[in-house]
């Protein structure tokens, strides 16, 4: 009986959590650039003294999904998407590189070059990119980052830096939870110039709303049958010591 109560006992748990991970990827359907998580479920026996005769239920994160989001094209002269494959170095909160393909810029108070998460975009140089004063800003498909000084003419451009573009084997990459990717060991990629931008779209969030629903409701099923089975546990060891009691 125990066995049976333990089992649906952590499949319940692990149910909830994986309904985490499905409603987190559910809210960011409309994310720029999100890549959703995996989650599945496996059985794992538990270890002690004597045989393993326990199991139970264990919810896990696998990976992400890296497929590339849908490009929607917005007009605006700082909204950079990655074609193809590729990413956007920045800086994490905690200063160190990490990667994005949210590609909506913007130029904050102190003239420095932000993702619309707030992350500072790095440059080849490898420091944030500082865009002075100007009259206008163009970003080119390879990253080049180019201005319009204040009082200048429209053909008086100056480079100021090129945004720092990666392509680093999947496999290598671990997504933290601000939703930035990482390398799974430390370091940092070295920027790749085949890497190439498309100005004036945005990628979206390869979530699909539908197929998150419809996990959502499954997720749902389980775990009321999970439920179900600790009540029928407990009906069942009720009954027993029904029997006991009469013998």
């Amino acid at each position: 009986m125990d066995r049976m109560l333990y089992l649906a006992m952590s499949g319940a748990s692990q149910t909830m959590l994986a309904q985490s991970v499905n409603s987190n990827n559910l809210a960011n359907a409309t994310t720029t650039g999100f890549k959703a998580d995996l989650e599945q479920f496996r059985s794992m026996p538990v270890y002690g003294q004597g045989m393993p005769s326990r199991v139970y239920a264990m919810s896990e994160r696998p990976a992400t999904d890296f497929t590339p989001g849908t490009l929607n094209t917005t007009g605006r002269d700082l909204d950079m998407a990655i074609r193809g494959e590729g990413w956007i170095a920045v800086q994490g909160a905690d200063g160190a590189e990490a990667y994005t393909r949210a590609g909506d810029l913007r130029v904050d108070a102190n003239g420095i070059l932000t993702t619309g998460a707030g992350h500072a975009v790095i440059g080849n140089n490898g420091g944030p990119i500082v865009v002075p004063p100007a009259e206008s800003i163009e970003i080119g498909a390879d990253g080049l980052v180019s201005i319009r000084p204040v009082g200048q003419a429209a053909n008086a451009l100056a480079e100021v830096d090129r945004i720092k573009l990666v392509n680093p084997d999947s496999t290598t990459l671990t997504k933290g939870e601000d939703g930035l990717m990482r390398l799974k060991e430390e370091g940092i990629v070295p920027a790749d110039a085949a890497v190439q931008l498309v100005s004036g779209a945005l990628e979206g969030s390869n979530v699909s709303s539908v197929e998150a629903m419809v996990k959502m409701i499954e997720l749902q099923r389980s775990y009321e049958m999970q439920v179900k089975m600790m009540n029928t546990a407990k009906e069942n060891d009720a009954a027993l010591s029904s029997i006991m009691q009469l013998a």
